[in-house]
């Protein structure tokens, strides 16, 4: 069976499209690498952030539900996203740039021996970004070569995602006895696994807490954590090993950039298993990469009519210069 690699993308909810585009390509500088819809409903946008070339291991992906509530904090929830930099240095430069862009932040703090720095956005869902100085697990990615951030700064990839549940020991047997994940450290009431060929790419850290309220879905949530394995092949194993241990499964999904596997271990807890390929550049050239809306093959006949779902939204990025930003 494939091992589990590292964490493959997360995908969370917004409240609108346009808004984190903006706040993702101008003020956080990672390559949105894919515009696209949500395959089970197309009047949703699906935008892909990562590094320069979309990298497995460097994605976070976005949806605007029509109409969804605002979600709330709490129990039983993925609660915080990581994005790696590349050393302490950088997070001190982040500090910079979001105090002058008034970004709201925790200031830097250590968690688990790795530096970090806490911030929200404009829908409150939390983020951190977490140093990568004297970090020897899974590669890093590459810093978006025409984004704002220098390249000695820029977010290389994800981080631990924090996971917040009322039940600690059930999530320990499925990260452990299912996924294979190792618990290597804890701190108070916050638990370290890591899997695959570990560092800050491969890593979940999960807090135990029975007094806070069951989290709420919508916008300002996560809505799955995806880790990486290589084949489809894998996928179709790991279906096996989730029935096994009488884990409800989606069977493998063809999402076209990659295959899927997901199964729900909490009500707002969805892992998601995801290959490597074909890519984001299967039907995109490297320098105009996200700027089109972009259809799987069995949609392209629908293109006109899921276009006149969507509110539209000015991706096009090769016909301009973006400074870079030393703050």
């Amino acid at each position: 069976m494939g091992e589990i690699k590292g964490i493959h993308h997360v995908t969370a909810i917004t409240s609108s499209a346009k808004d984190i585009y903006q706040f993702f390509t101008y003020t956080l500088g990672m390559r949105l690498v894919k515009k696209t819809v949500n395959q089970d409903d197309i009047r949703t946008y699906h935008l892909f952030f990562a590094d320069d070339v979309g990298k497995p291991g460097t994605s976070i992906t976005f949806f605007d539900f029509p109409g969804i509530p605002k979600g709330s904090h709490g129990n039983n929830e993925i609660y915080r996203i990581s994005f790696r930099v590349p050393n302490n240095e950088a997070l001190d430069y982040w500090l910079r740039r979001f105090q002058r862009l008034k970004v709201k932040h925790e200031g830097i703090k250590v968690l688990f021996g790795k530096k970090v720095l806490p911030f929200t956005d404009f829908d409150n869902q939390q983020y951190q970004l977490i140093s990568d100085e004297d970090d020897n697990g899974c590669a890093p990615g590459i810093p978006w070569k025409k984004g704002p951030i220098p390249d000695e700064y820029a977010i290389i990839g994800l981080g631990p995602v924090l996971i917040r549940v009322e039940q600690y020991g059930y999530l320990k047997e499925v990260l452990g006895n299912v996924l294979k994940f190792t618990e290597i450290d804890q701190q108070g009431s916050l638990y370290l696994f890591e899997t695959g060929e570990g560092g800050n790419g491969a890593r979940v850290i999960v807090e135990e807490n029975e007094f806070l309220p069951p989290a709420k879905h919508g916008y300002g949530t996560v809505n799955n954590v995806a880790f990486y394995v290589e084949s489809k092949d894998s996928l179709e194993e790991w279906d096996i090993r989730y029935r096994r241990f009488g884990l409800s499964t989606s069977g493998t999904i063809d999402r076209y950039f990659f295959h899927s596997l997901y199964t729900r271990v909490a009500p707002q807890i969805l892992f998601e298993l995801a290959t490597h390929g074909p890519g984001f550049m299967e039907d995109e050239d490297y320098e105009t990469l996200g700027e089109k809306l972009s259809l799987p093959p069995f949609l392209e006949d629908q293109r006109s009519y899921v276009e006149s779902k969507l509110k539209y939204i000015d991706t096009v990025r090769s016909n301009k210069t973006i400074q870079k930003e030393y703050e």
